[in-house]
């Protein structure tokens, strides 16, 4: 069957998609989940083995990345009619609607087309150049961004799912995973975030959220279970200070989960 023409005004986004080698679309069921973290992190991971990426937050409405990489203040530069993305490191590139408000306090008061447009301008407006990763950092839920994301880019690499061991947590994951099936894009797997508390003193592991409901979910619902990230303390430290956790403790187990699963991850998509 022959593939639909591509539309004159497609023309700008195919040809920044056609740039960028893999995508991977980070989600969650709900909020407080820990997915921007997850984000951070799996970008900044991924940046560390080597390869080049991007990181872009489409939370419009509640932009965090720059917060957790310490560039909220940076002002964007336009090269050739598009937006340079910031960069942190020697490797990763950051863009977020954190950088065009006037202030940190500013709300973004859109509704869906309008959310949908900005989306769509984050990437063939944006100078992302050749890249090996691109990783949208999601909003929660299964709402407009995520609609605009996957009808933008429907031959995204794959979803990665991140809930917490609760139910009400994986009640939601579930829904986005059967979403990510309906979107008929790939399921990279399930990641179960804040899975348990290990006490820096003691060495007892307390599970403040339950045990083993991301782990479960992924096993009845026939999704490939990529890992177990504990609640560390120092992740929210690091992050308020701009730096996430693998860079600021590399050797902690937390940042050693986020090293695995990139692994895994990469391992995937190849």
């Amino acid at each position: 069957m022959a593939k639909p023409m591509i539309k004159p005004e497609d023309f700008k986004l195919q040809e920044s998609l056609g740039k960028i080698k893999h995508v991977l679309i980070v989600i969650s069921g709900k909020g407080g989940v820990g997915k921007s973290t997850v984000s951070s992190n799996l970008a900044l991971a991924l940046a560390e083995r080597g390869n080049s990426v991007g990181l872009m937050d489409i939370d419009i409405t509640g932009p965090n990345i720059a917060k957790m990489f310490g560039v909220e203040d940076v002002v964007l530069d336009v090269e050739n009619d598009k937006l340079v993305p910031v960069k942190y490191g020697k490797s990763l590139k950051l863009m977020s609607m954190a950088f065009l408000l006037p202030d940190r306090d500013s709300p973004v008061l859109w509704r869906g087309p309008i959310k949908m447009g900005a989306i769509r301008q984050f990437i063939e407006d944006v100078n992302w150049g050749e890249i090996d990763y691109l990783v949208v950092d999601m909003p929660p839920g299964t709402g407009d961004e995520a609609l605009s994301i996957v009808q933008l880019i429907p031959e995204a690499d794959g979803m990665v799912v991140v809930t917490t061991p609760q139910d009400v947590a994986v009640l939601d994951a579930r829904k986005t995973i059967n979403f990510s099936r309906q979107a008929e894009i790939p399921l990279l797997g399930l990641i179960e975030n804040m899975s348990g508390f290990v006490c820096p003193h003691c060495g007892e592991t307390t599970d403040i959220f339950g045990k083993g409901g991301g782990k479960r979910a992924a096993g009845e619902l026939g999704v490939d279970f990529l890992g177990s990230v504990p609640i560390d303390g120092e992740v929210s430290v690091s992050s308020d200070r701009g730096r996430p956790i693998i860079e600021a403790k590399p050797d902690s187990p937390t940042s050693k989960a986020f090293l695995d699963i990139a692994g895994k991850i990469a391992a995937r998509v190849k």
